[in-house]
């Protein structure tokens, strides 16, 4: 069979989007299958995924100078403006000609010269507006609020797209529908921030939403040191920076993960560092580690199951579960690509169930609770969530939260403790979940408790919370 010709990153692009639709699908499964007709993999992932984390704001840009609503666009031709828009704002360095042609011929490949005719005219109309496409952000002396806000988009901390139109809602009267609209994320998501944590940390934790996440390699200390690991990697000719006090690898340039040196013999997973505070957490509990019997009852895919018998010297006895049966095939391949033998995986019912629960010499001296969430800590990485989550999903979570730390509550011996986690920032998910508890089992205390708000500085990270609740011997 004759080998296909290549088409470029912009046009795998146009093809992902047209296919997805965020509130229903994922970009990413549909980009797997397409990757392989195109050399510009790296490109065509970035075009992707920063199209739909800034689709809101490129939207506002689309119809304040084409004079349209999107919604009186049609589809195929929507998605090829936002992309090359997004290329506009977000992309200073590729040049705009470029940019415009690649969109116009592929809008004549799929349509035609009138159809051609309006893409061109529309981002001909975005250019002559854009005054600056890397502004030096100012900032005011207060709260961060940046010179000319309402005609910049940012492009992170520093830099923004500038107009020569005011186009953003009013910084100073409406800071919500401003930030919702300059990230891309739901207006009643930024409320609720702004009344929670502040204008200052809420515009950082958009930020952090909006970035690209760096990838960060979790040493498997059973098998190797960060610094053999690290020269590996070095030798292989991978750009790293080594955070030797959380045992982690940042790697900068982009890569295939299962391709680079170690993988394959289980000497890393990849894991965010917030994401594995509360193993961390857990562990300085004084948790007994030799021959401790251990539970994860939401052990899909494996990630903290395997860092727990990683940080346990592989010498607990430690059972995982899920209670979706097809994803806990996961952590078996992962158990097994890690080389750990301490970890037992059995089906949901045979763990939650089965046991006596009466039965003190049958239960669990911990169990790690890592619960399904709204993941409004991780939207970086897992963007379709802006355009699914809502307040009634927060709360059905809430209830389904409560009720898993109430069986983990009969699962764990006395004297032994529950490690309460979630990728989300919301005091619905997590505080309340753990007041309200309290409050119901007297003979449980919050030993400690770690909210991480999410950061796209420095080593850059995801939010998430994590609580170590211990069971008493009497009622406190």
């Amino acid at each position: 069979m004759a080998d296909q010709k290549l088409k470029s990153a912009r046009a795998i692009a146009v093809e992902v989007l047209n296919r997805c639709d965020p509130k229903k699908n994922y970009a990413g499964p549909i980009l797997d299958r397409l990757l392989h007709k195109t050399d510009q993999r790296q490109r065509a992932t970035d075009l992707v995924f920063g199209t739909l984390r800034n689709r809101m704001a490129i939207d506002a840009v689309i119809a304040k100078f084409s004079g349209r609503p999107v919604e009186r666009i049609q589809a195929g031709l929507l998605n090829i403006i936002r992309i090359a828009t997004y290329e506009l704002i977000y992309r200073p360095s590729t040049g705009q000609y470029a940019i415009v042609n690649e969109a116009v011929l592929n809008t004549k490949t799929a349509g035609g010269d009138k159809q051609a005719g309006f893409v061109n005219a529309v981002l001909r109309q975005i250019t002559r507006h854009i005054s600056n496409r890397s502004s030096n952000l100012k900032l005011k002396t207060q709260n961060l609020k940046f010179d000319d806000a309402e005609r910049t988009l940012p492009q992170n901390s520093a830099t923004g797209c500038q107009f020569d139109t005011s186009f953003l809602p009013d910084r100073e009267t409406h800071p919500a529908e401003y930030l919702s609209t300059v990230f891309s994320l739901p207006v009643w998501l930024v409320s609720g921030w702004l009344v929670e944590f502040g204008e200052e940390s809420t515009q950082q934790i958009c930020f952090a939403s909006n970035r690209r996440p760096s990838i960060y390699l979790r040493l498997n200390p059973l098998k190797t040191t960060i610094e053999a690991l690290a020269e590996k990697l070095i030798d292989a000719g991978v750009d790293l920076e080594i955070n030797s006090d959380d045992s982690v690898i940042r790697i900068i340039s982009p890569q295939a993960i299962s391709q680079l040196p170690g993988f394959a013999q289980g000497e890393f997973t990849v894991q965010d560092i917030t994401a594995a505070k509360p193993v961390r957490m857990l562990i300085n509990s004084k948790l007994k580690t030799q021959n401790s019997k251990l539970l994860d009852l939401c052990a899909a895919p494996g990630t903290k199951t395997t860092q727990l018998a990683e940080a346990t010297g592989d010498a607990a006895i430690i059972v995982a579960t899920d209670i979706d049966s097809r994803r806990l095939e996961m952590v078996k391949e992962n158990i097994a690509r890690l080389g750990i033998k301490s970890v037992r995986v059995v089906p949901y019912v045979g763990a939650v169930r089965e046991p006596p629960l009466n039965a003190e010499e049958q239960k669990f001296d911990c169990v790690l609770l890592d619960v399904p969430c709204s993941n409004t800590g991780v939207l970086a990485k897992r963007i379709e969530v802006r355009y699914r989550i809502g307040p009634e999903a927060i709360g059905k979570l809430a209830r389904m939260q409560g009720e898993l730390l109430r069986t983990a509550a009969g699962l764990v011996k006395t004297g032994g403790k529950i490690c309460y986690s979630t990728c989300s920032i919301q005091k619905e998910e997590n505080r309340e979940i753990v007041e309200k508890f309290l409050e119901e089992n007297k003979n449980f205390t919050l030993e400690s408790e770690q909210l991480t708000l999410p950061s796209a500085e420095g080593m850059d990270h995801d939010g998430g919370y994590a609580a170590i609740l211990a069971k008493c011997q009497t009622e406190i």
